[in-house]
């Protein structure tokens, strides 16, 4: 079957990204994001807990869906290409931020890439 249209776009703009960078973090989230639908990742707020007790500062990058499973305890940065309601609730209790993949994309290329994690 074939990929929506958005996520065409959003494999098309991490690539573009790649090649003006020069930074293999955005063809690593281009792979990732160009796989089959069956294999989609999803994360739970729990993840994103455990991540941010470990790497504090860092933006997490979930190319999929970020899930609301889970106790989010830590202030944290998260992009995603989808979030459920639940887990944007859970990430402005905290004073946390969420930002969509597809609009971390038009800023990415200030960023540095030691600053970023994939989650998934």
């Amino acid at each position: 079957m074939a990929k929506k249209l958005e996520t065409k776009k959003l494999i098309a703009s991490m690539e573009k990204l790649a090649r003006t960078t020069k930074k293999l973090i955005w063809t690593d989230l281009a792979e990732k994001l160009a796989k089959p639908t069956r294999g989609k990742i999803e994360v739970n707020v729990d993840s994103i807990n455990k991540l941010a007790l470990e790497h504090k500062g860092k933006i997490f990058i979930v190319p999929g869906k970020l899930l609301s499973r889970g106790v989010l305890n830590q202030k944290a940065t998260v992009v995603a290409v989808s979030v459920s309601a639940g887990a944007l609730e859970k990430i402005n209790a905290v004073k946390g931020e969420f930002t969509l993949l597809k609009d971390f994309a038009l800023k990415a290329d200030k960023v540095k890439a030691s600053d970023l994690v994939i989650v998934g």
